[in-house]
């Protein structure tokens, strides 16, 4: 092991982030309601948010004992679109900050 080496920043050789990246992070909650099925929900994960069938049906039981649970992170221009489609099946979600 070598030990540790203080960097000169002065060196041109060293690359320096020029900007910063302001990444946002928001989440998608889906919230639970007393129409919709499990099986649903679950399918509903799986083909808008791209879940495995393991992470959709830990969802969908936070969503029934908890009353929601966030689904996705990311940017939102990512997430207002799956919100969207879940919407149109009929389940109560919102991308929050």
């Amino acid at each position: 092991m070598q030990p540790f080496k203080e960097t000169d920043w002065s060196d041109p050789s060293v690359d320096v982030l020029d900007e910063v990246v302001d990444t946002h992070v928001h989440t998608l909650m889906v919230f639970n309601d007393e129409v919709n099925t499990f099986e649903y929900v679950i399918e509903t994960l799986i083909d808008v948010c791209e879940h495995t069938p393991e992470q959709a049906e830990q969802c969908t039981l936070l969503i029934h004992y908890k009353g929601k649970c966030s689904v996705k992170n990311g940017s939102w221009e990512e997430l207002v679109p799956m919100r969207n489609e879940i919407c149109r099946r009929g389940i109560s979600a919102e991308v929050l900050n």
